[in-house]
């Protein structure tokens, strides 16, 4: 194993002082044009990579971003990924990634050893199966900074990054009552989620307008298990009435709810239609998807909340006379289909 190249080592062969030496490598003018181009080129030579743990230990820091989240395998989550990855990596900051699996308990521990492994920050989308939040409180009361994205539990004081769903919910049910839908569906998500409930508040705001019937037998919650969706899309199709549209939690939701309307034989988009949540890029490839989906824009989402993460690390966000920073993007509705 070769010997590993230090700035000690490159500053003995250039007879500098190691100072010198890390100033040269960050392009610092006080240093001479002369003495910078010919410490790089060693180093370039020497394949000289810096040591950013002992930097950080230097400064006091860790380096790392903590992002905890329910499931990397929903596009929606890894689109936030990539939005957070690519902003801090360009800063020199590392991103560890942990799943809370939508568990209560194990989002509790996620974050107790995030709190003992001192990261510089968190960025933090609860679990549907959270209710109580005091886990998240004890990080933010450890002087942890905290950004919650997209799940945003409520009478948490601290940095949001969300998009408008209530919004949302009330530009799809309108939508659908222009395409001349008259009992509109909710598959809405479980209760402990905000989310949730801003989808209901929109869904309800929207029917209420234009005076199409608001019945409790069209709104069912689902845990956003394939099971659970089944069954709830079972009861909607074989009620005395059924509904002629489904705004669903999410694109997820709509396909798991699709494939029971097939097995049922009912066409999509002619005998029931869809619009839903997420705007995810597979359903570009079904023969008959949701007519309409919600766009949420979750890789602005993630770099919103990487960029807010940023500034409060490094002290130089101007909140304008406010403690906590809080960004709401607007949804866009994306027609998909239409129906005939």
């Amino acid at each position: 194993m070769k010997d590993t190249v230090t700035i000690k080592g490159i500053a003995r062969q250039l007879a500098i002082s190691p100072s010198t030496v890390s100033r040269a490598l960050q392009d610092n003018p006080r240093i001479s044009q002369k003495t910078r181009e010919a410490v790089q080129k060693l180093a370039t030579r020497l394949k000289y990579c810096p040591n950013t743990t002992a930097r950080n230990l230097q400064r006091g820091k860790t380096g790392v971003f903590a992002v905890v989240l329910p499931e990397i395998r929903e596009n929606f989550f890894s689109e936030v990924i990539n939005g957070v990855e690519e902003l801090v990596f360009a800063n020199q900051y590392t991103v560890a990634l942990y799943q809370s699996h939508d568990l209560f308990e194990r989002e509790k521990q996620i974050l107790a050893v995030l709190a003992a492994n001192q990261v510089e920050g968190v960025l933090l989308s609860v679990a549907k199966e959270s209710e109580n939040f005091q886990h998240v409180q004890d990080l933010i009361d450890r002087g942890i900074p905290v950004v919650l994205f997209d799940r945003i539990p409520p009478k948490i004081e601290t940095h949001q990054v969300g998009c408008a769903i209530e919004k949302g919910a009330y530009e799809a049910t309108k939508w659908l009552a222009v395409q001349g839908f008259k009992r509109i569906a909710l598959l809405n998500g479980p209760h402990p989620l905000v989310s949730s409930e801003e989808r209901y508040r929109g869904y309800i705001k929207a029917l209420l307008e234009d005076n199409l019937p608001i019945e409790n037998a069209l709104v069912k919650r689902v845990d956003l298990t394939t099971q659970d969706i089944t069954e709830k899309m079972t009861q909607l199709l074989t009620s005395a009435t059924p509904p002629d549209a489904v705004l669903a939690f999410n694109d997820y939701v709509a396909l798991d709810a699709i494939k029971v309307c097939r097995e049922y034989g009912l066409q999509i988009n002619k005998d029931i239609s869809f619009v839903s949540f997420s705007n995810l890029p597979l359903t570009a490839y079904l023969e008959n998807p949701p007519l309409a989906s919600i766009e949420q824009y979750p890789y602005q989402i993630g770099r919103k909340a990487a960029e807010i993460l940023l500034s409060v690390t490094n002290q130089d966000m101007d909140l304008h006379g406010k403690r906590f920073h809080q960004i709401m993007l607007q949804p866009e509705l994306v027609v998909r289909n239409l129906r005939g």
